[in-house]
């Protein structure tokens, strides 16, 4: 019985994978392969020299600082030490900075992340700190973080330890603990969802760049399938059973997308986008509007969705025309990075510049009256 079980499990593998747009066989692989690959002969290929002059190194003209953060020990988790670079901007203190933090996608290092968004180099013209933490090759042989796995032991204990990080660098450096803003990639912007859902307090905006739908998807081979199809129920009922509605503060959130990604389809966009008007209350468990309103505007190469409430917008999605599954407007020497399409960058930064996460006093801070 387990020998005719196993052939069945892998007669459906086999048929998943059967006809998959390029690059999601690929992906589907990197999901389930085995963390310990055996070792091999052949010579790693040689990098390709960005074309970019100047070319964008990880630390531009600021001060770049690798490191590691040891999070406190949660049961079975897969992070505990977790590295990550910091970048400073020159000529500033560290107090009182806004911090970017800048989850890479599978099969990046935070260095390759680093120089093919050019982040630091829109750092330097805005004076904000950026802190990109790194996956372990012991978590995942391709430094994929578990954004599909909710568990403490996986993707929820990966969150966990951005989290303490982030808290870390705040308490350090001074950082502004109300201008702290998250920003994933790809694998990235799935554990980006995570936090945005489960931590919502640390962060003052979320910025998701080809990222998966949020709530469908609970293992490699659900992980598929959502990058695939989307997700096959409602995003807002999926939301909806993730978190107390009730008790959400909100999130500000930027979705950009390629339009001819073919690793994590345009629907996952689109889904994320309602998924954060429900959270910002644009819209009711039943998906019908209930405050704010919507703009389009059309610039060469992108369709932006403005979602405005109080004159301010609080969700935003960027549909780039012609872009595959990269970062748009990087550094195409670099992988999953291309020159097509507006500075993602810049656009995340314009989006989170005016958001703010008020932080709520402590019960010492409080007047004593109000305590009562």
């Amino acid at each position: 019985m387990t020998k005719s079980l196993t052939k069945l499990w892998l007669r459906g593998l086999k048929s998943l994978m059967t006809n998959l747009p390029d690059g999601q066989d690929d992906y589907l692989r990197t999901m389930t392969k085995s963390p310990h690959p055996p070792p091999s002969d052949t010579e790693p290929a040689t990098p390709r020299e960005s074309r970019v002059r100047p070319r964008p190194a990880a630390w531009a003209k600021g001060q770049w600082v690798r490191s590691y953060h040891s999070a406190p020990p949660q049961a079975g988790q897969l992070v505990n030490h977790l590295s990550y670079g910091l970048y400073l901007p020159p000529g500033k203190t560290a107090r009182g900075l806004p911090l970017v933090v800048m989850l890479h996608g599978c099969k990046q290092t935070i260095d390759e992340f680093a120089t093919g968004t050019r982040m630091n180099l829109v750092a330097d013209e805005n004076d904000f700190a950026v802190v990109y933490p790194e996956q372990s090759k012991h978590a995942h042989a391709h430094r994929c973080w578990h954004w599909y796995d909710d568990r403490d032991a996986a993707g929820r204990g990966e969150a966990h330890a951005v989290v303490s990080l982030v808290e870390a660098l705040v308490d350090e450096y001074g950082f502004d603990g109300e201008r702290v803003y998250l920003v994933g990639m790809s694998a990235g912007a799935g554990l980006a969802g995570l936090l945005a859902l489960h931590y919502p307090e640390r962060f003052a905006a979320v910025g998701l760049h080809s990222g998966p739908a949020l709530g469908e998807a609970h293992s490699g081979i659900t992980a598929m399938d959502v990058m695939r199809r989307g997700t096959r129920h409602d995003p807002i009922a999926l939301i909806d059973a993730a978190t107390n509605m009730s008790a959400y503060p909100g999130m500000p959130a930027i979705i950009v997308h390629g339009e001819a990604d073919r690793v994590v389809v345009l629907k996952n966009a689109e889904q994320l986008a309602l998924a954060f008007l429900r959270l910002n209350g644009f819209v009711d468990a039943m998906g019908a509007w209930r405050a704010g309103r919507t703009r389009e505007t059309r610039d060469p190469g992108v369709v932006t969705h403005d979602h405005v409430m109080e004159g301010r917008s609080l969700v935003r999605l960027c549909q780039v025309a012609d872009l595959e599954h990269a970062w748009s407007g990087g550094d195409e020497a670099m992988p999953f990075h291309s020159d097509k399409g507006p500075n993602a960058s810049a656009m995340l930064w314009e989006f989170f510049r005016d958001q703010r996460r008020r932080r709520r006093p402590t019960a010492a801070e409080r007047p004593a009256a109000a305590r009562h």
